[in-house]
């Protein structure tokens, strides 16, 4: 069984994934996932009969997510409890100038086309929490709302700025940042266009990974951390749950 080939196509190395590209459209979060555990993505991902529950954390996130975008877009006031997130957000709004979007979404094409978020031939989807776009410069920002940034992992950055290079020709740079608010923090990474075939290669061998569960609808548990405390499907012999 063929499980993935690479061709080049306007100077990219493309993967070809057959002609079911729409049931593995991925994002950042759901390759993180089925890197983890591939067994952990069929029942959350495919055959969805296994619903992570959202914890205080997450539902705290998605919150404050809800707020900052309101605040941005709307001009919206603050809540006092939130109002720590104002002074880290003003300094990026002051400092970069041009288009603002927030909560943007994007979509790609398997030949890295730009798409909507829910197109039927979309391949990769992304969502921006606040982008900045002039010229031929960009600012993407990505709010976290974790205590610790020491273990920030820019790779979120990387796949985002791809996805702009894609919907913004005119964009030659990007400046990029996991914007810690909670525990104030600014962790950065910039990308240039000219990298783009570089940094896409880094993308392939994990969706590659996942087509071939797909076809051979193979997936294997992957012991980690997780499976004690965290892993919701509670019929995996793994899981320290049941």
């Amino acid at each position: 069984m063929v499980i993935a080939s690479n061709m080049w196509h306007n100077g990219l190395i493309l993967l070809t994934l057959g002609e079911n590209v729409s049931q593995i459209a991925w994002s950042y979060s759901s390759l993180n996932t089925f890197k983890q555990c591939p067994k952990k993505y069929f029942h959350t991902r495919v055959v969805k009969d296994v619903k992570d529950k959202e914890s205080e954390a997450i539902i705290y996130g998605n919150q404050l997510h809800e707020i900052a975008e309101k605040y941005v877009r709307d001009n919206e006031p603050i809540p006092d409890a939130f109002m720590f997130i104002k002074e880290p957000i003003d300094k990026i709004l002051n400092k970069f100038k041009g288009d603002v979007f927030c909560e943007h979404r994007l979509g790609l094409t398997v030949n890295l086309a730009p798409c909507k978020f829910f197109d039927k031939d979309v391949w990769y989807r992304g969502v921006i929490d606040l982008l900045i776009v002039d010229g031929d410069t960009a600012v993407i920002v990505d709010y976290k709302t974790g205590k610790n940034p020491a273990y920030a992992d820019t790779k979120q950055l990387e796949i985002m700025s791809l996805a702009v290079f894609s919907h913004f020709p005119d964009v030659k740079t990007i400046k990029s940042a996991l914007l810690f608010l909670v525990n104030p923090a600014l962790i950065k990474a910039d990308f240039d266009r000219e990298d783009k075939t570089e940094l896409w290669a880094k993308w392939y061998g994990d969706v590659a990974q996942l087509k071939s569960c797909y076809e051979s609808n193979v997936w294997n548990p992957m012991p980690n951390f997780t499976c004690s405390r965290f892993c919701p499907v509670e019929s995996c012999e793994h899981n320290g749950r049941k």
